[in-house]
């Protein structure tokens, strides 16, 4: 169209009935505002936190003060090229198995199972010989990872008994990260403090405390006065 009308000196009438276009589309001028402030703001947050998708970037948005649409926010999560990649499926055992063995006698040897177990661990900086350990092998969401509510109203029990906290420092696990943990946070104004990933001695505290726990998965939050 450009090239129609700048260097053959068609009319604008002429050179859109050539390529089949709307004289009043040519014309048209984008009125969308200037989102680059936004779309910084965004990478920004995404860069800090790598597993957050648009749902709990959008929620930090709102904590923040900035009021914006859903849909507009995911245009421009997706614009931006900001997708969470999916991780990898677990690797499985190859191969033929053979088949599980039955006990015939005493002492034979016989099928055995091992239930996973999951505990969170909430432990107070400033009073060292105080913590709290909730564990089990069937959490409301799965015998692996505790659900998000069940942390959550494990949180308020806390707060019921200590007080509310001013800050928690804990790792990055799904369980401690989700929308849900998010919305509690805010709810009951708690600043929350992740530590970098793979730097678990960021939350050294807890970690010395998980030592005895090294054999079982544990969920660990450390609580600030």
């Amino acid at each position: 169209m450009s090239w129609a009308i700048k260097d053959r000196h068609y009319s604008q009438r002429r050179a859109c009935g050539l390529v089949g276009l709307a004289p009043k589309t040519y014309r048209y001028v984008s009125k969308r505002p200037d989102d680059s402030w936004l779309r910084q703001r965004l990478k920004e947050l995404a860069s800090q936190r790598r597993r957050f998708g648009y749902r709990r970037l959008h929620l930090m948005l709102r904590r923040e003060g900035i009021m914006l649409n859903w849909k507009k926010l995911y245009r421009l999560y997706r614009e931006e090229r900001l997708m969470v990649r999916k991780r990898g499926g677990r690797k499985r055992a190859l191969g033929t198995r053979a088949p599980m063995p039955t006990p015939q006698c005493t002492n034979h040897a016989g099928p055995s199972t091992l239930c996973p177990m999951r505990s969170l661990v909430a432990a107070d900086s400033a009073s060292s010989p105080w913590s709290m350990t909730s564990a089990g092998n069937a959490w409301p969401s799965s015998p692996i990872t505790p659900s998000p509510a069940f942390v959550a109203r494990e949180l308020d029990r806390i707060v019921e008994m200590r007080g509310r906290p001013c800050m928690i420092v804990s790792d990055n696990g799904t369980e401690l990260t989700s929308r849900a943990m998010l919305e509690w946070q805010q709810e009951h104004r708690v600043e929350w403090h992740y530590i970098a990933p793979g730097k678990p001695t960021q939350n050294g505290f807890i970690e010395s405390f998980n030592g005895r726990l090294r054999d079982e998965a544990s969920t660990s939050i450390c609580l600030l006065a």
